[in-house]
């Protein structure tokens, strides 16, 4: 079996991810507004990873799919990540690990999930339970054009458990295939049915059989991770519900050499069994040359694809990634929604912020490094690298930073 460090599964996952020069990473770097160019440069991206998980919150100035867009992309105009679900642009909102945008090339793939999700896995089968809104959710969509997720009839509700039953219903259309999402405009889903939005000559391509969708779909999660584990490529595509059907899958791959078994060794010798492609396994050797500067930085999402799976960012990160949104204030340790500065090849600080555009700044409530205390301050080019991202964030959002929180 192959066996990599922790450095170079830590470089070969920030080369896949497009966190490394272009040479390394085979993804543009620079790409100014959001024109043509723009808008190819953040499908190149999208399509790395196959998926730009959607999230709604915005208090740092701009959504998480957004961060993930800028943060490897200068020069972008952030208001384009609100934009890419279009009609007519090769795309469509699903179900991934969890809603994303992906690449329309997969939707065939996913015929085994819209199978599975016909009873949907948090409210049951509703559509069976409810025939007469659904069929007249259907009906209106059909003779009247696209609907608003906001627009939907019924009464209102205090949460997400307790959606209008007529939301609920087309979440669960929408699961199952017969709606799809068409667009989002300020972030709410337009719904529409399927014909009108999947392509014909991508739904005349007939639904995949579940192991070589599976398959694929472990491919695509290897080319965005580089190495990885089982338990990462599962939780990829959420397919924990099928471990046995996941493994089998990746030993036809690895009989095919398409993927190669490859242990991680860190430093007290203890090995995690993982996956890598061929392709990578030659990359991991000339990444070795790799010096990331250690003094400028990036603001990461926190859904970011190098940081939504915990074990794995402690893993090659040493880093404890938190996400704090649902903890009461006085239990947070870092913040509400905190940013983690990637310096060169190290996870170094934290930023929870908070945008003021009335104001025109980004307020800095807090800013916490790794490793330190009152008897062991931030490194000088740890703090430079918190710099650097904080600026290159700000200016991408055409805000000033104005501190103001802890250290």
């Amino acid at each position: 079996m192959e066996t990599l460090t922790r450095r170079e599964a830590r470089r070969l996952a920030l080369a896949r991810a497009g966190l490394l020069k272009p040479e390394w990473t085979g993804l543009p770097r620079r790409a100014a507004g959001r024109g043509k160019r723009a808008r190819r440069a953040a499908l190149a991206v999208i399509d790395r990873f196959g998926y730009l998980q959607l999230d709604t919150v915005s208090i740092a100035g701009a959504r998480s799919h957004a961060i993930v867009l800028l943060s490897r992309i200068e020069g972008l105009d952030p208001g384009l990540a609100e934009e890419l679900l279009r009609p007519g642009e090769p795309l469509f909102e699903y179900w991934g690990h969890e809603a994303s945008w992906i690449p329309l090339p997969l939707y065939p793939v996913f015929a085994f999930r819209r199978r599975a999700l016909r009873s949907h896995p948090w409210w049951g089968d509703l559509v069976d339970r409810h025939p007469r809104i659904a069929r007249d959710l259907i009906r209106r969509i059909r003779e009247e054009g696209p609907l608003r997720s906001v627009d939907l009839e019924g009464r209102g509700s205090r949460g997400w458990w307790d959606l209008k039953l007529a939301k609920k219903i087309a979440t669960a259309l929408w699961s199952s295939g017969e709606l799809a999402i068409r667009e989002r405009r300020n972030f709410h889903r337009t719904y529409d049915l399927s014909e009108r939005v999947i392509p014909s000559e991508v739904r005349a391509r007939r639904g995949l059989r579940r192991g070589r969708a599976l398959e694929i779909l472990l491919l695509k999660a290897l080319e965005g991770h580089g190495w990885a584990s089982f338990g990462t490529l599962a939780s990829t595509w959420r397919l924990r519900n099928l471990r046995d059907e996941v493994a089998f899958a990746l030993r036809r791959l690895e009989r095919r050499g398409d993927v190669i078994p490859c242990a991680l060794v860190d430093e007290a010798g203890r090995r995690t069994a993982g996956w890598l492609r061929p392709a990578d396994l030659e990359l991991v050797g000339r990444l070795r040359r790799v010096r990331p500067r250690p003094d400028r930085g990036v603001l990461l999402s926190p859904f970011d694809p190098v940081l939504w799976d915990r074990t794995r960012v402690q893993r090659l990160f040493g880093f404890d990634q938190i996400l704090e949104i649902f903890k009461p204030a006085p239990k947070r340790i870092y913040g509400y929604y905190c940013l983690p500065v990637l310096a060169g090849e190290r996870l170094v600080a934290r930023y929870d912020l908070k945008a003021d555009r009335p104001a025109g700044v980004l307020r800095v409530l807090s800013v916490r490094f790794e490793g330190t205390g009152r008897a062991r301050p931030a490194a000088a080019a740890d703090r430079e690298a918190a710099r650097t991202a904080l600026e290159r964030y700000a200016a991408a959002l055409r805000l000033e930073p104005l501190a103001g929180g802890g250290s």
